[in-house]
């Protein structure tokens, strides 16, 4: 087990209770990104910052809130935890920003191999590691070293109680076993529901954990390609292959997790990412050849049905983010796709976001809905984290938007021109405020 302790900033403020709540992973394609090793010490750059969005031509042209830059390495997940927004990436660092402000209230993580997902749950957070291996980091309000690791999965408890078992192993690759609790290439994705933490591996495994005890119960040979995303909602949790399939997973009181049903993509074409509606009653998944999937059934999954296949971006879809009836896409051609759901689960244009100067890796929208919008954080292999405001309504200056959400997406321009400090923009509960300040 790892005995790494986490190098930390010693933090300005305490932390909120808030920190205690709970955040979706994002999705990592099954491309090879991983940057070279690198021996220098992190070094903290400056925050850029820019404000809003402004309007051109009856439309939006989107521009960042701001541009968090710090990291040494891709950006390859992000994660919310309370008021905090954690980043992680290819560099093998792990930053924690503050909200409202964004500034970077600590880090930790370093030298532990490159950051592959992330997800919190409680005052945990776990991190996916390239090196096959999840650590959990305990956020302690009462320690200088904020975020604290606490152990490593599999745990060596773990270990202890099945090594002496041939039977616990598995061949992974001719001439070479490994125990059945471990992955054997690297984690790229990670699901919480239920008590249950769920690991994708390129290994092509699906393996379930349990939160109380850390202890590793399922190992399942889920896909025939390497798994690139999870989500779990309503028991049913589904993982998005390279094979071009999506598999839906659930269990039956204490029973193992059984295939409960297979959603096909597109033939010969990787599926990199996967969200499902908060009903259960849409799944999306992004692909490599740039279309996003859609399909609606219900708890049959033998009725399920294809209902929509969206040509999104001209590269491949790596990551998804659905808010509602409000889709993002994020793409290796450096786009983030808007879209909403439609009657029928079909999706309709509704922006799109450019300001990346590389493939877009993982996305994560803010539930804080603001003036009609929410926030979008999206990461990069530009090394950067951008902050967006995404309108739920139409973009189109004649869909009968009220004159009040009119007023208000033209007051966030007026806000580029206005003097007013960069905290008062950056949080969600402040920007109405802001809004105000400019009229």
């Amino acid at each position: 087990m790892d005995a790494v302790a986490a190098e930390t900033i010693k933090p300005s403020t305490p932390l909120l209770s808030a920190a205690t709540s709970t955040s979706s992973l994002s999705s990592t394609s099954s491309e090879a990104d991983d940057s070279p090793a690198t021996s220098h010490r992190f070094e903290l750059l400056d925050v850029k910052c820019q404000l809003s969005c402004v309007t051109v031509s009856g439309s939006h042209s989107y521009r960042p809130l701001a541009v968090l830059s710090g990291h040494i390495g891709s950006v390859s997940c992000l994660a919310l935890c309370g008021e905090f927004i954690l980043s992680a990436s290819q560099g093998k660092d792990i930053i924690v920003w503050q909200q409202p402000d964004l500034r970077l209230f600590t880090k930790f993580g370093q030298g532990d191999g490159s950051v592959k997902a992330l997800v919190t749950v409680g005052n945990k957070v776990f991190t996916a590691h390239q090196d096959s291996r999840i650590r959990v980091w305990k956020v302690s309000r009462s320690s200088e070293n904020v975020f604290r690791l606490v152990d490593t999965l599999p745990t060596t408890k773990d270990y202890l109680g099945k090594f002496m078992k041939q039977s616990n192993y598995v061949q992974t690759r001719r001439h070479h076993k490994k125990l059945w609790i471990e992955h054997a290439d690297s984690i790229s994705c990670l699901a919480a529901e239920n008590g249950l933490i769920y690991s994708g591996s390129w290994d092509k495994t699906l393996k379930v954990w349990r939160l109380s005890d850390l202890k590793c119960l399922e190992s399942i040979k889920a896909h025939d390609d390497a798994i690139n995303g999870l989500v779990a909602s309503k028991g049913i949790v589904y993982s998005a292959s390279a094979d071009g399939k999506i598999k839906a997973w659930g269990k039956e009181g204490k029973s193992s997790h059984s295939l409960k049903g297979i959603l096909e993509g597109h033939k010969d074409v990787s599926l990199n990412s996967v969200v499902v509606s908060e009903d259960g009653k849409w799944v999306y998944g992004g692909g490599s050849d740039g279309f996003v999937m859609g399909w609606e059934g219900s708890g049959n999954f033998a009725s399920w049905k294809v209902v929509n296949e969206t040509k999104a971006h001209q590269m491949a879809v790596l990551c998804m983010s659905l808010m509602g009836e409000i889709l993002c896409s994020g793409s290796a051609d450096k786009s983030i796709g808007i879209w909403k759901r439609e009657a029928y689960g079909k999706l309709s244009k509704f922006g799109v976001i450019s300001g990346h100067e590389g493939p877009v890796k993982c996305l994560q929208a803010s539930s804080s809905n603001v003036g009609g919008g929410f926030l979008l954080y999206s990461g990069s292999l530009d090394k950067s984290i951008r902050v967006w405001w995404v309108s739920k309504h139409s973009v189109n200056r004649d869909d009968g938007a009220s004159p009040r959400e009119n007023t208000l997406m033209n007051s966030i321009v007026l806000c580029n021109e206005a003097p007013v400090p960069f905290f008062s923009v950056c949080s969600a509960s402040k920007i109405g405020l802001v809004v105000a300040s400019c009229l």
